[in-house]
């Protein structure tokens, strides 16, 4: 008879690797925070991993152009939007430039738009949430996010630079291609990165449950 403990893994969750990592970062940076806002950092990670994430519809100017956002624009809007849409707008620019300021703060040093105009813009809608948000949870750590911006910008580059998640097939897309599969190939690379998962024949098994 097989010996079962033998075939069992781990199971480590990308939120779980995710955490890892940013709890890694922040020791690293020396960044003292609490758990709401180490939490966010991972869900935004989590989010980010889609590309397609960091790019906006075009939108329709006065001339009836269709043109990207900038920044400032984004910020304008958002500023005289209805509440729930400015929140919801709000929310994405600070996120947005938080998160490009941490993984491409290298190519942004060498455009004319630099990591400065990103810090200002991002602290500056992570203050507009805190003053329209409610709950006192997230009213500290948009608060956070507003006052320490470069400083979390430092615990995103740190985590870039310790992870692939910049690669063109993120943790998640191999998670989700194993979980559907069983993929050996997806498998043998989720457990390079260190997130090791159950074997093929127990997703299966689970799939059916």
């Amino acid at each position: 008879m097989r010996d079962k403990s033998s075939t069992v893994e781990l199971f480590i969750s990308p939120e779980g690797y995710f955490q890892e990592l940013v709890q890694q970062g922040l020791s690293q940076r020396k960044v003292n925070t609490y758990p709401h806002v180490e939490s966010y950092l991972v869900r935004l990670l989590q989010h980010y991993l889609d590309a397609r994430n960091l790019y906006d519809e075009p939108y329709e100017n006065e001339s009836g152009q269709r043109s990207p956002q900038t920044l400032a624009e984004a910020y304008l809007i958002a500023q005289n939007s209805e509440p729930f849409v400015r929140t919801e707008m709000l929310r994405k620019l600070g996120d947005k430039t938080l998160y490009i300021s941490g993984f491409f703060g290298d190519s942004l040093s060498r455009k004319i738009v630099d990591i400065d105009y990103y810090a200002e813009i991002g602290g500056a809608a992570y203050a507009s949430l805190a003053h329209c948000t409610r709950e006192d949870a997230m009213i500290k750590v948009y608060s956070t996010f507003s006052e320490r911006f470069l400083e979390f910008v430092d615990v995103l580059t740190y985590i870039s630079h310790q992870s692939l998640i910049k690669s063109d097939e993120s943790i998640l897309r191999l998670y989700e291609r194993y979980m559907r599969t069983g993929s050996e190939l997806a498998k043998e690379k989720l457990k390079e990165m260190g997130v090791l998962t159950l074997p093929a024949d127990q997703v299966k098994l689970g799939k059916q449950g």
